[in-house]
């Protein structure tokens, strides 16, 4: 594969919690309390593919001068934090602008 384009924000995905006790078994994908993703464009290696249906949208928003806290509540400019589909995992989107 060759990349071409230069993106203008790279995206940390951390996961902030995992049920209600924590427990890795809770996910279908396995993810841990302080997993951390990055990403441009393209999907992180080993992330949940659900997840990014629903996080996919949210850094769309950013890259074209959105704000996360018209999407999410409690959430800044370019850090919030959003719920798998599932309702089992809670991640924190946070955006930095690529100078």
């Amino acid at each position: 594969m060759k990349k071409w384009y230069s993106e203008e924000y790279r995206f940390k995905i951390s996961v902030v919690s995992v049920g209600k006790d924590g427990r890795p078994e809770n996910c279908r994908n396995g993810h841990e309390i302080g997993d951390t993703y990055t990403c441009g464009y393209g999907c992180p290696g080993e992330f949940c593919s659900k997840s990014m249906a629903k996080l996919f949208p949210l850094m769309e928003a950013v890259r074209s001068g959105g704000s996360l806290s018209n999407l999410l509540a409690g959430a800044s400019k370019h850090s919030g934090k959003f719920t798998c589909p599932d309702g089992v995992v809670t991640f924190l989107l946070e955006a930095e602008e690529r100078k």
